[in-house]
């Protein structure tokens, strides 16, 4: 596999080895020894998969004070995903990063825990999977506005369909200290 960093130190892009002939291919997507190697979490203990149409928008969500680390890719279709670090006092709090996740590029995404995550579907259709680093905790369950402009993400849709938890989520500077993660360095 080969690991890609991003602007944000942490958060990464993982492609993998991938092996095909005529009958089709073969690739790992996780592998705890190969993983703990590169400092990668090697243990997962939800799994998720999301189905999603074309110009919906799922995001910024992130988890506290039960943060999740996520590793997730795209098994059909095509998104584009991001990645916002929320910890405060982060060198880079408030930034983001982006990847294009496909089925055909069959890259994955390393999103930590303290950093917001959401993707907009550019295909017809996505099947969207999350390996996380901890459970869903409704009472941990936190967001930040997709369009918040002191973040300014670079969505490639500009008239995303949004679930009413996305679209009335608050922006980055309106959310308590306590409600964000802390940065440690």
């Amino acid at each position: 596999m080969k690991l890609i960093p991003t602007a944000l130190p942490g958060c990464l892009v993982i492609e993998p080895t991938v092996f095909g002939d005529s009958r089709g291919f073969f690739y790992e997507t996780w592998n705890a020894e190969r993983f703990g190697e590169h400092g990668l979490p090697t243990q997962f203990v939800q799994s998720n998969v999301s189905s999603s149409a074309k110009g919906v928008l799922r995001g910024l969500h992130y988890q506290w004070p039960r943060p999740q680390g996520k590793l997730v890719s795209v098994l059909e279709g095509e998104v584009y995903d991001v990645a916002v670090d929320v910890r405060r006092g982060s060198p880079t709090f408030g930034r983001w990063a982006s990847v294009v996740l496909s089925a055909e590029n069959r890259k994955q995404f390393w999103i930590p825990e303290g950093f917001a995550h959401g993707f907009a579907v550019l295909s017809e259709r996505a099947l969207f999977n999350y390996l996380c680093t901890d459970v869903y905790v409704k009472e941990a369950d936190a967001g930040i506005r997709w369009n918040d402009a002191d973040i300014a993400v670079d969505w490639p849709i500009s008239a995303p369909t949004l679930s009413a938890k996305d679209e009335t989520a608050p922006f980055l500077g309106e959310i308590a200290e306590d409600r964000l993660p802390v940065y440690a360095p």
